[in-house]
């Protein structure tokens, strides 16, 4: 397995290439990264064959968005294919009156959720003007779950399944934008959206992954079933994947619970009876169900980008994921690597 292969994005007719750079990271999520870090690692993802860029408004009030842009420009535009988001709507103010959190130094925008027609269309005009690119290939409707949106998310739901719906359905029958979907925390809205609405792919943050495989269930037999792509970020669980059940580890952007400490140990006892590093069978494991085509990962420097890389393509023998699958550590029916990947279908059935 390797980043820069490529794979068909579900029915839509685009190509991704397996590994998706992720640019949270540049927005000055939680610490900042300067120009020169974010530009090097654009360049650094391009030069090892990564094509395929996530972004969103939100992500540094519009920074990320801009320094993707400024890092892009002059590439063959039909080389590479972005992904952003609406939902949000960014208006300009001034910095002393903007609450930046959890971003750090971001741009100065102010920014509010609006999933209403005009707002979507509006948010998706304004990501094309920080970008300065002449298209974006994917939009998803960003945040609609219960994890952001608190007790206020049925109603939330139900009017980006109105609004936001309609102008991107728009945007795609005009052949504006290639692929439409949603990209939120909890495969549950993502499978509603789907079960409601004629969505081309999702974007699913951290809810399939070695420690949670739930969305097996009905999810993504469903999105094999229309031929909807899923990208998944967070894929290390916001850190014990990565880091494994070490003292602080977290999970889910909190301290990992004592039943996640003991799961995590566990698996790391098998990575290394077969030398496999925890990281490497985290992010093979995702792509190699048939609907996912992507992991998406952002870092925050050019070392930890070229380590992603190196673990994306880190050998692993099959013997390892049958043993994870022996010991009850890993769903008996989860997709592993080495497996044949089915084809998505290009159509809706009849």
């Amino acid at each position: 397995m390797t980043p820069d292969e490529k794979r068909k994005f579900g029915r839509s007719g685009l190509d991704v290439t397996a590994f998706a750079f992720g640019t949270a990271p540049l927005g000055n999520f939680l610490r900042e990264v300067d120009e020169k870090t974010a530009d090097d690692m654009i360049q650094h993802a391009w030069n090892a064959g990564i094509r395929f860029y996530d972004t969103a408004p939100m992500y540094g009030h519009g920074l990320a968005e801009l320094r993707l842009g400024q890092s892009l420009r002059w590439k063959n535009r039909d080389e590479f294919v972005i992904a952003s988001k609406v939902g949000r709507v960014l208006r300009a103010g001034r910095r002393e009156d903007i609450d930046f959190s959890p971003w750090n130094n971001a741009a100065p925008n102010v920014m509010d959720f609006d999933y209403s027609f005009d707002g979507t269309l509006r948010a998706f005009e304004d990501s094309l003007q920080r970008l300065a690119l002449e298209r974006i290939d994917i939009l998803f409707i960003h945040d609609i779950d219960r994890f952001t949106q608190g007790e206020n998310q049925p109603e939330i739901f139900r009017q980006a399944m109105d609004g936001c719906w309609r102008a991107l359905e728009r945007l795609r029958s005009e052949g504006v934008v290639k692929a439409i979907g949603v990209g939120v925390n909890e495969w549950e809205v993502c499978y509603e959206a789907l079960r409601q609405r004629d969505f081309d792919c999702f974007l699913l943050a951290g809810r399939y992954t070695l420690l949670e495989q739930d969305a097996l269930d009905t999810f993504l037999p469903l999105c094999e079933e229309r031929g909807a792509a899923v990208v998944v970020g967070g894929g290390f669980n916001s850190g014990i994947l990565a880091t494994g059940a070490i003292p602080g580890a977290k999970y889910n952007y909190s301290p990992a619970p004592d039943g996640v400490m003991e799961r995590v140990a566990r698996i790391e006892a098998v990575c290394r009876a077969h030398d496999v590093p925890l990281p490497a069978a985290a992010l093979q494991f995702v792509v190699a169900h048939p609907a996912i085509p992507a992991f998406c990962a952002g870092t925050r420097n050019v070392e930890q980008l070229e380590q992603n890389l190196r673990w994306f393509s880190h050998p692993i023998p099959a013997e390892f994921w049958h043993d994870l699958k022996d010991r009850g550590l890993l769903r008996k029916n989860a997709p592993v690597p080495g497996q044949a990947r089915q084809a998505c279908p290009q159509s809706l059935p009849a």
